[in-house]
């Protein structure tokens, strides 16, 4: 569902995107409105699903997962997706399961420490669960940029 937002709001998402932790007494200063507005104005903003939510990120590679990849993924019948998804939500390396259009059914995204355990992962679980037809497999050489959707200032 769409949720129209004002400037006062954009600037509000603006700055937690940029910073999450921000305090809330901050952004009211850099905003122009009071600390009370500003909790009122993200409390509407969670209600209205526009802000999902805030999580800590950590960079996969200090801890030693320095291999990411991308699987496309074939389902054998659109009937097994279901089964198939709970499947590879249960293989803890994977941190995204896309639907898409075109040849594939999914694309996932996972972290592995290396490409050894990158294929056990791959021929050790997401091959062995039945509903698969087919995969396949990209490295990611580096990570250009990431970001969340587009907010203007």
């Amino acid at each position: 569902m769409k949720y129209n937002i004002d400037d006062i709001d954009r600037k509000i998402l603006y700055l937690l995107i940029k910073d999450a932790r921000k305090p809330f007494l901050e952004i009211a200063r850099e905003v122009g409105v009071s600390g009370a507005a500003i909790h009122q104005r993200v409390a509407k903003l969670q209600s209205k699903g526009v802000i999902a939510g805030s999580r800590l990120l950590v960079a996969p590679s200090t801890l030693g997962y320095n291999v990411c990849a991308f699987v496309s993924i074939v389902v054998t019948e659109p009937d097994k997706q279901k089964e198939v998804i709970a499947a590879l939500k249960g293989i803890p390396e994977i941190v995204e399961c896309h639907f898409v259009t075109g040849k594939y059914s999914l694309l996932i995204k996972l972290y592995c420490r290396d490409n050894n355990h990158l294929m056990e992962v791959l021929m050790g679980s997401i091959q062995n669960i039945s509903g698969i037809q087919s995969t396949e497999t990209m490295i990611s050489l580096d990570e250009a940029f990431q970001r969340q959707v587009w907010v203007k200032e």
